[in-house]
């Protein structure tokens, strides 16, 4: 568990887990130089199976890296600060992977908004079956339900260690291309529909995450990596077609900014044949979009955001 100024959600999270039905667990969390009081809470839990490791400010990826580098279980379960997952999760997971020693579990999920559990619901599953991770890939990306939260899967160290950790060159949607790489390493996913995480959501947009030129790099470089893990194991139409709609998603999220790396993804799309992935939103923003487009409602949700930001 990698954490930075996570004062507010850590003792949820780990609470979560001192809750567990499953007992066999050790919990390491690397405090990626917090300025906030993440570290005096950690510094309070008294369970011996909870180790705690300081760092200088480094990154997620490279707090996650340290973590497992001090990990000894045979399987390997990466958390957010914030994460909080159900009562029987771990054990669920444990019983699914069984005596495999090259298959993942993967969990159901859903989001709560405001901090207030009573808003969680849970998502709807596309993928309803065990399958080949390739397939479990392609079906998510192409329903836009690719939630490749880390807190979601139980993965066995021995694939961990063929695939590689984390890349530390990324910051941000650093996920997407650290699990594609990693789930197309094991036989078989195995779904855990009793397994649930509850996925904090609603939290205050980071208008500087998008226009942060580190942040925009990052998420290109990841979908760039990501996606060709995904064709160099099958360059099927359907794959194309998914990798085509990942990059369409990048130019919905980022634009107006970075416009040179809004040009290179659209240079993949064509590439890949096209992309027929829609823009989508609710609210305000969906009526905006169906009266003026969706180039003009976000630049004037940019517009907007920055001036309030003033």
């Amino acid at each position: 568990m990698p954490a930075y100024n996570a004062g507010k959600y850590i003792n949820e999270a780990v609470g979560s887990i001192l809750k567990q039905s499953y007992k066999n667990w050790e919990l390491i969390i690397v405090n990626d130089g917090s300025t906030d009081d993440t570290g005096a809470l950690i510094g309070d839990f008294t369970d011996p199976r909870i180790r705690v490791y300081e760092q200088e400010n480094k990154g997620q990826c490279a707090a996650a890296n340290k973590a497992f580098s001090y990990s000894s279980g045979e399987l390997i379960k990466f958390m957010d600060a914030d994460d909080i997952i159900s009562v029987d999760f771990i054990r669920e997971q444990v019983a699914r992977l069984g005596a495999s020693k090259n298959v993942i579990a993967s969990a159901s999920w859903g989001r709560f908004y405001d901090d207030d559990l009573a808003t969680f619901k849970l998502a709807k599953k596309y993928i309803v079956d065990d399958c080949r991770p390739i397939d479990w890939l392609i079906n998510a990306l192409e329903h836009k339900n690719a939630m490749m939260q880390c807190a979601i899967w139980l993965i066995p160290r021995s694939i961990l260690e063929r695939s590689g950790l984390w890349d530390e060159s990324l910051n941000l949607i650093n996920d997407l291309e650290f699990f594609i790489r990693v789930l197309l390493k094991a036989d078989e996913i195995r779904l855990t529909p009793n397994a649930v995480l509850y996925y904090r959501s609603g939290l205050p947009d980071s208008l500087s995450a998008l226009k942060s030129r580190a942040g925009a790099e990052s998420a290109f470089n990841s979908t760039l990596k990501g996606t060709s893990y995904i064709l160099e194991q099958e360059s099927s139409p359907r794959a194309r077609k998914v990798v085509a709609d990942c990059f369409q998603n990048y130019v919905y999220t980022f634009y107006p900014y970075h416009t040179d790396l809004l040009l290179r993804a659209q240079n993949k799309i064509a590439e890949l044949g096209g992309s027929n992935a829609q823009f989508t939103a609710g609210g305000y923003t969906d009526l905006l979009t169906k009266i003026i487009g969706w180039k003009r409602t976000k630049k004037i949700k940019s517009w907007w955001s920055e001036l309030n930001l003033r």
